[in-house]
């Protein structure tokens, strides 16, 4: 499906936006009102996994549609069709695999078609798990498959070898989103960014992913990609992210003065994404895109170095990965931009695509 206009009834979803959910359906796995409390008691019964926060994040993302077109947990051969080809068993792109990882205790005795409840650190049921798949995974091969490298001074890899052996794979259904405390005016599902960018008319939207502080540079690159645009989501991540980072609430100030003082408030809209880094490079530009697409944006800024850490990446290898994909197979427009600097004599910001001068005349942060 291309990028036309989608409205339709999915489940207790009616899907709007210019643009389709990735795989054509917004998935909304969250149990209705008069379910809950039948599933919850329910759920008291069965044998419970208590869920980390980058777990939470992922559940969640699953339940609102954030992970669309995916319903639960991934099977082996989802798993490897991910790592070796960025694509799902159907062909669909998906870059990076989404998994629930316990150790051997956990997993003792449990096999297909069982259910166990996934709780929060308070034993709060999130959700239910229907088991469909366990099954055990080498280490070594996931990192040097989603990350590229096996160095455990990478954090990405450093989380997967201190995580469980055995994977559980299966469809969740959820109870509730997972509750959170910070952000909750700027905690909007995908259906409700969609609907948003209805209402105000934006037929192209640019989303905007960070983890960090915004500054002049992005300022600037998000000023250009308006010029071709209609709205702006600035799209900030508060999962969890690796210890060194700026705290959000922190990078949510900045994001709010950005929007208050330096953009017309009619075109700019500010949400948080519920996702945990993975710090993946490339393989997560391609993945941050898709969950954008999700959230109804049209386009997606790529800079330089995208969810990279240290030089596991290069400066650019999260554009060159957009090459190995047709058009249609992400079915979102990338907009590329390269480091950008103050320039003296150009008397304002540019990159090195724009501005002819030399190095001594340009300011980088």
């Amino acid at each position: 499906m291309s990028n036309t206009q989608l409205l339709k009834q999915e489940g207790s979803h009616q899907v709007a936006g210019s643009i389709a959910p990735h795989g054509g359906e917004l998935i909304n796995r969250l149990v209705s009102d008069a379910e809950r409390a039948t599933l919850n008691t329910k759920a008291q019964k069965l044998p419970k996994i208590q869920l980390d926060d980058f777990a939470q994040s992922d559940l969640e993302l699953i339940a609102n549609g954030g992970f669309s077109p995916l319903t639960g947990f991934m099977n082996q051969s989802e798993v490897t069709s991910v790592l070796e080809k960025m694509r799902l068993p159907s062909g669909l792109v998906w870059s990076l695999p989404i998994t629930l990882a316990v150790d051997e205790a956990q997993s003792k005795g449990l096999k297909a078609l069982d259910e166990v409840a996934l709780t929060d650190a308070k034993g709060e049921v999130l959700g239910v798990l229907t088991i469909s798949e366990v099954f055990t995974y080498d280490k070594e091969k996931y990192a040097l498959g989603a990350f590229g490298t096996s160095d455990k001074a990478h954090p990405g890899v450093a989380r997967l070898f201190e995580q469980g052996d055995v994977f559980l794979a299966g469809d969740i259904v959820a109870l509730t989103l997972p509750q959170h405390d910070d952000f909750p005016k700027y905690r909007l599902t995908p259906q409700q960014t969609r609907e948003a960018f209805d209402e105000k008319g934006w037929k192209r939207v640019v989303g905007f992913q960070t983890r960090n502080p915004i500054h002049r540079a992005h300022e600037y690159l998000l000023k250009v990609a308006l010029e071709m645009t209609e709205g702006l989501l600035i799209h900030p991540l508060v999962g969890a992210t690796k210890k060194g980072d700026i705290p959000a609430d922190v990078r949510m100030h900045c994001y709010e003065v950005l929007m208050e003082d330096y953009f017309p408030k009619e075109r700019v809209m500010l949400s948080v994404n519920p996702a945990s880094m993975r710090y993946a490079g490339p393989r997560e530009a391609i993945f941050h895109a898709l969950l954008r697409k999700n959230y109804g944006c049209t386009h997606f800024i790529v800079g330089r170095d995208h969810a990279g850490v240290g030089d596991y990446y290069g400066t650019y290898d999260a554009q060159k990965i957009f090459d190995h994909f047709l058009p249609e197979d992400l079915d979102i427009v990338p907009l590329f931009f390269e480091h950008s600097f103050y320039c003296k004599k150009c008397n304002g910001m540019a990159s090195g695509k724009s501005c002819p001068h030399g190095k001594e005349d340009r300011v980088f942060l």
